[in-house]
């Protein structure tokens, strides 16, 4: 594999340079001083910001684009053989990276390097101890798969060895990584378009936490049925959390507030510590943030900055954030694209003022639909009304075996108040004469669902 020399800055070219990770790790070698072009499918604020910074990109994507003086390409799992730019790389024969690749080489430039993986929670977990990192000011380079308002994007470029990223077990990603840390938030069946199913996903966390050295620490949540064969024969230190008092960071004197902000007792080692009060709700969060809480104290971080960061950090965007108001019916747009994710929004919700819920859920990926509509249905039931979109499509063809009203049909046999529509403009419409006073929106989904909101809202 080609390794990158970060004392000689090269020319690297990023095909898909417009995507919320690649263009993170084109902001870092930018502010290293290297040479960076791209290209990308569409423009976008990502793209016109990394112009801005000084990188030359391409809207759409040909062979001509791979210039002579191009020294190494990056690309992602989007991308195949017959694309012209990378069968260009290839007749070329031009030194080549995945993204996770790249990623993994610039995370050993840092001492302590972390890595947050699991099914579900890595961009809120991510974000919240990148916030408890920069409360405690020791400067961490961050590259978050999410909008973090505090970093001002998804990327931040700090001078200290401390680094935290995002671990994505798609395609295996994350075994091109080998951190100081990992944090394991959860092991649940998804990506099933890639994996056969949650043996192979086990094995696959399995294969990432044993990427850590002796030296390295395992942050592992200790509640998960699937924890020994994740964790066995590993020889690194392991750090449990979770909800339960067998782990070694667990939760006591649970309450939300009337905002619906969780807050608890942090218990350590079998000993009540201090109350933790979160600026977010949700269960879930509580979860997260324990594992924060682990990876700042073998970090000696002081447990006054972690209380004060995970006080502040009020979510990274598409995490149940306010959109805004409508007459009085609150907007919220959250990224749960799985039924796993859809309970914790939906009892992060029941904690949120509101006289009736609606969710305008927009289904992500055929695969997805398909292996996972029982269990999409069952998440989907406990709200007041649920609107239904057509399936976002993402990285597959439509192969005709799942329709968006074969949920809606499933739903609606639960006895729960179901609409399919197959545009946007449809559902305003219906959102606008059915929404009552105090009632609580949400949009939701992985694609481009957050759109309805912003255009009730007039954004």
């Amino acid at each position: 594999m080609y390794q990158i020399d970060f004392e000689k800055p090269i020319h690297v070219h990023f095909i898909g340079i417009g995507g919320i990770s690649m263009s993170g790790l084109a902001e870092i070698l930018l502010k290293e001083k290297f040479t960076i072009s791209g290209s990308d499918a569409k423009g976008s604020d990502i793209v016109d910001n990394l112009i801005a910074m000084g990188a030359r990109i391409n809207i759409g994507q040909c062979a001509e684009n791979i210039t002579d003086d191009i020294d190494l390409v990056v690309y992602t799992a989007a991308i195949h053989k017959d694309n012209p730019e990378f069968a260009a790389c290839v007749a070329k024969k031009l030194p080549m990276l995945t993204r996770a690749q790249l990623l993994g080489q610039i995370m050993n430039n840092y001492q302590y390097s972390v890595a947050v993986a699991g099914t579900h929670g890595k961009t809120t977990t991510t974000s919240m101890l990148s916030q408890v990192f920069m409360e405690a000011d020791v400067d961490p380079t961050v590259s978050v798969g999410g909008v973090l308002d505090s970093i001002g994007g998804n990327v931040r470029v700090g001078s200290s060895p401390y680094f935290v990223a995002e671990a994505c077990e798609y395609t295996n990603s994350y075994h091109a990584f080998y951190p100081y840390i990992s944090i394991i938030l959860n092991v649940d069946a998804d990506h099933l378009d890639f994996f056969s199913g949650i043996d192979e996903i086990i094995e696959s966390f399995h294969t990432f936490a044993g990427n850590l050295s002796k030296e390295g620490t395992l942050i592992v949540n200790g509640d998960m049925d699937c924890l020994p064969r994740v964790t066995r024969e590993l020889s690194c230190n392991i750090v449990t959390f979770g909800m339960k008092d067998s782990n070694r960071y667990y939760p006591t004197d649970i309450e939300a507030d009337e905002q619906g902000h969780m807050n608890y007792t942090l218990v350590v080692d079998g000993r009540p510590q201090e109350r933790v009060h979160l600026n977010i709700g949700g269960t879930h969060n509580i979860t997260n943030s324990l594992s924060v809480i682990a990876t700042a104290d073998l970090l000696g971080i002081d447990r006054e900055h972690t209380l004060a960061g995970l006080a502040c950090f009020g979510g990274a965007h598409r995490r149940f954030e306010k959109k805004g108001t409508l007459g009085n019916v609150t907007v919220i747009d959250d990224y749960a694209h799985h039924p796993t994710e859809i309970k914790a929004t939906l009892a992060t919700a029941t904690h949120t003022p509101h006289h009736e819920l609606w969710v305008v859920f927009q289904p992500h990926t055929y695969t997805r639909t398909k292996a996972l509509l029982e269990e999409f249905a069952d998440a989907l039931k406990g709200f007041d009304h649920v609107i239904v979109t057509d399936i976002y499509a993402a990285r597959e063809a439509d192969t005709g075996l799942v329709h968006a009203k074969d949920l809606a049909n499933r739903i609606k046999e639960y006895g729960t108040d179901v609409k399919y529509f197959s545009s946007f403009p449809a559902i305003e419409n219906y959102l606008l004469k059915n929404c009552k006073k105090n009632d609580l929106l949400i949009t939701m989904g992985a694609g481009d669902v957050y759109l309805v909101g912003e255009e009730l809202l007039g954004k």
